[in-house]
């Protein structure tokens, strides 16, 4: 399936343009399906799906699929927040999970609003936390040195690194354009707050080495922090950079890491009455890939809870960690889908079940984190805890695969079945992430002490090691009991 993007632009003189930037690789040959990212006057608003025939005109096709789901369109809509909504109410648990979590833009077809103010975004560092990963990170360096920004600053953490291929990537290929910093110890968020240490400037942006940021991406999660001092984290879109496999699509036609298209503000002095959980569902704020926080404000929470993460026991959650703390302390969250990244996706069945256990470990340990290290939350998430149990179960339940086409909120991708071993697996790690983020505060522990070296971890269960790295471990183990543990 091909990924592009459909400019609808009204008073251009070609009328909607079709373009294959994002993705590697171009049109399909002949027929084929096309997901597509639709703007308007380069805004973006929905995304649709459409399968193009071997004589027809992908532009043609695609947009009028985003007609018969719309209407005619217009001028864009104000592009001012508004009052936080739930991605999806949190359902009773007979109830069965059929919305995707992604909306299309409200009222694109209202009157344009007033010409606003142009603010200027304020200096911003890019962290981006990188493992192993040269040639992607490359292909994110490059797009994210192409940024319209007027003032920013990139910078690499190479985390517990086993080779020097970032350090020689970064060293020779971007000499003078791009800062290095290497970090020992193993996690996420260990690495991005050596990336906020060695940060400068009013804004720390965050990003992976498996996206690449379109153009004004860093512009528009930036700029909303100049013109309001109370906001603390600004989060963005992410959408697919390739769907090619059974996995990725399936991931994205459950809505993928998209938050959908409308402007939303997140405030603590006036929680939204629709959304009992605020602000513990902090999955539905955005996601790790695109989130920059007021430098001050990250700082003064004391950063990300290093004990959670990829690359810890605990798996994921350091995100989450941030954006209730954030919150809690007072400051406002704006979620601002023109901030655009194209996410690659994982590509295979093994990496999906993978990401399926750690999202909710991440999910538990996250809370698990917030609880011991801020017990004072203890009464406030008490107090929703019937409804989150309910509202965990289903955003783990089985999801039925719906008849006909993609109804509005499905993201624009056809429904397809979600497994029942994916949902197995995310409240198995549901489960262990409690346990896994205990786990990795006592290795931070130690490693903060001195008393042991990082070491790589085993997988947990639930989760399979790739089959050399198991053969290895055994035979290393034989070894070990053969020469008297030598």
């Amino acid at each position: 399936m091909a990924v592009a993007e459909l400019d609808l632009d009204p008073d251009g003189p070609d009328g909607p343009v079709l373009s294959f930037g994002p993705a590697l690789g171009g049109p399909p040959p002949g027929a084929g399906d096309i997901f597509a990212l639709v703007r308007l006057r380069g805004r973006p608003i929905a995304t649709v799906l459409g399968h193009v025939g071997a004589d027809e005109d992908p532009a043609e096709v695609l947009t009028a699929v985003f007609r018969a789901r719309k209407g005619p369109y217009g001028p864009p809509a104000p592009a001012e927040p508004t009052p936080a909504k739930p991605t999806r109410a949190a359902p009773t648990p007979a109830e069965p999970v059929r919305e995707a979590p992604v909306r299309e833009a409200p009222a694109y077809g209202a009157p344009a609003p007033p010409a606003a103010v142009v603010t200027a975004p304020p200096r911003t560092t890019v962290v981006v936390a990188t493992r192993e990963r040269a040639g992607q990170l490359a292909r994110a360096l490059d797009s994210l040195l192409a940024q319209d920004h007027p003032d920013f600053r990139v910078l690499v953490v190479d985390n517990a690194p086993v080779t020097t291929a970032t350090r020689d990537l970064v060293e020779s290929r971007y000499a003078g354009r791009v800062d290095y910093v290497q970090e020992p110890r193993p996690g996420l968020a260990v690495a991005h707050n050596s990336g906020a240490a060695a940060a400068d400037g009013t804004v720390i942006a965050f990003t992976d080495d498996d996206v690449i940021a379109d153009p004004h991406w860093l512009t528009a999660l930036t700029t909303p922090f100049a013109a309001d001092p109370g906001l603390g984290c600004v989060t963005g879109l992410i959408l697919p950079a390739r769907l090619t496999t059974s996995a990725q699509i399936l991931l994205e036609s459950h809505g993928g890491f998209a938050k959908g298209f409308e402007p939303r503000l997140y405030d603590p002095a006036s929680p939204p009455a629709d959304e009992p959980l605020f602000p513990f569902t902090a999955g539905s704020f955005g996601s790790g890939a695109n989130m920059a926080f007021r430098a001050e404000a990250l700082r003064a929470v004391g950063g990300f809870d290093p004990a959670t993460g990829t690359g810890t026991p605990a798996r994921g959650g350091d995100d989450l960690y941030a954006f209730v703390r954030i919150l809690a302390e007072g400051h406002r969250l704006r979620y601002a889908p023109e901030a655009l990244v194209w996410h690659h996706h994982r590509e295979t069945w093994q990496d999906l079940r993978n990401q399926a256990y750690g999202y909710g470990a991440g999910l538990t340990a996250y809370l698990t984190a917030i609880l011991v290290r801020h017990p004072a939350l203890l009464p406030a998430l008490l107090a929703k805890l019937p409804r989150g149990l309910a509202h965990a179960r289903a955003i783990t339940a089985h999801r039925p695969d719906p008849a006909g086409d993609p109804a509005p909120g499905t993201h624009g991708a056809r429904a397809h079945a979600w497994p029942r071993d994916l949902s197995r697996l995310e409240r198995r790690g549901m489960l262990y992430g409690p346990l896994g983020y205990l786990k990795a505060r006592i290795r931070v522990r130690r490693q903060t002490d001195g008393r042991t070296q990082p070491r790589g971890e085993a997988q947990p269960r639930g989760e399979a090691q790739p089959r050399g790295e198991a053969r290895v471990r055994r035979r290393a183990r034989v070894r070990r009991r053969t020469s008297g543990g030598r």
